[in-house]
């Protein structure tokens, strides 16, 4: 068995992005992380349209990044297919359904300049 291949963050990021475009993600955004978490290098935001979408993206991009990258992602909230999570080390993917994501609103609390006065 060969041994898993070494990849940049930016690859990754590339293959995770052409995943959830070739599944019809929408409102996909990517996030530097690098300086402000150690969480990982980017975060990846997406909606699917309903919870069957969801769930179906999360399950090709974590198929592709084991066949691509022979990267063994941590996946929660599958079952439910509202948000899902798919923590790759360096990039962490987090795929909607519309409603879920605008209650969240993950993309203002990593934003530059996204804090705002209350």
């Amino acid at each position: 068995m060969n041994a898993p291949q070494t990849v940049t963050s930016e690859a990754l990021l590339a293959a995770v992005l052409k995943s959830l475009e070739d599944d019809k993600g929408e409102d996909i955004v990517q996030i530097n992380l690098r300086g402000k978490s150690e969480i990982g290098d980017f975060m990846v935001i997406a909606s699917g349209r309903s919870t069957r979408q969801v769930t179906a993206m999360s399950e090709k991009l974590a198929d592709k990044l084991k066949q691509d990258f022979g990267i063994i992602s941590k996946t929660e909230g599958k079952d439910t297919g509202d948000w899902v999570l798919i923590d790759t080390g360096d990039i962490i993917v987090h795929i909607f359904r519309p409603e879920v994501r605008e209650f969240y609103q993950l993309e203002k609390m990593w934003q530059p300049g996204a804090a705002t006065a209350s």
